[in-house]
């Protein structure tokens, strides 16, 4: 396709240069389309080599309240992967991602924030989580500026690996208190993984579904829609649009919206 494989296409501009071949495997005549099954589930609006970090803090956060107080807090140094360490870690050399005034894009991709406000919090919310008042909290502040990440090698090796049962996209995190307490845990997957503490099935799908749409979508909406999704094997040719979702009245401002392409 010339969007893709053109002379000024995707691979050419974006990717690796004009001269660049992919082989993409697709499925055999026959052959059922599983790929959807290598997928893993976000339970939280974050990156997703933040999600298994985040279900390790809101661990910690019940286990030792102590360790979210920065009163208390010498360090946080969380061993991980090459990707989480550079892209959303210290490693990344970003001022922004301890900044308080950055951006919710920012602060998607900041492990030290994240990780500081799902400690203290012990729960992440895809809205307040990411409030600038949120961020602002002097004692957040305070304590996320004392969370760094390192590179382990072996979180790298199993975040690269091709074996299901070792892959994995968590690391470890060592909390030195002031009084010279270490507390040390670590997390392999998140909790939503199908390895994880606790895989998401359909109940927690619903249960996302209804938050985000809280506020958003009318209750009888959501309740078409779920009814909609549950039935989806039995939905004929033309019935699809079923799965489309109305916003409350209000929700959008459509004089607000872009006028065209052109």
């Amino acid at each position: 396709m010339p969007i893709y494989e053109g002379e000024d296409g995707v691979i050419a501009w974006l990717l690796d240069g004009p001269e660049a071949r992919y082989t993409v495997p697709l499925p055999e005549a026959g052959e059922p389309k599983r790929s959807i099954l290598d997928t893993y589930t976000k339970e939280h609006s974050a990156e997703y080599q933040a999600q298994a970090l985040i279900d390790l803090a809101r661990k910690l956060h019940h286990e030792h309240p102590e360790a979210t107080d920065p009163g208390n807090v010498a360090s946080i140094l969380i061993r991980t992967s090459h990707h989480t360490h550079y892209v959303i870690g210290s490693g990344a050399n970003d001022p922004q991602k301890y900044d308080p005034t950055a951006s919710r894009e920012t602060l998607d991709h900041s492990i030290p924030y994240i990780f500081t406000v799902a400690l203290q919090d012990g729960s992440w919310h895809h809205v307040d989580s990411y409030a600038p008042e949120r961020a602002a909290r002097p004692d957040t502040v305070a304590l996320w500026h004392k969370v760094t990440t390192e590179e382990e090698p072996e979180w790298t090796r199993r975040y690269h690996s091709l074996d299901l049962t070792e892959k994995a996209f968590g690391g470890a995190v060592v909390i030195t208190l002031k009084d010279g307490t270490v507390i040390e845990d670590q997390i392999a997957v998140a909790d939503a993984h199908p390895q994880g503490a606790r895989p998401f099935a359909r109940e927690q799908y619903v249960g996302k579904f209804r938050a985000l749409a809280d506020g958003l979508v009318e209750p009888a909406e959501i309740e078409r829609f779920l009814e909609a999704a549950a039935n989806l094997s039995q939905l004929r040719a033309g019935e699809l649009g079923q799965l489309n979702i109305q916003a409350a009245p209000g929700v959008i401002d459509a004089s607000a919206g872009p006028k065209g392409l052109f």
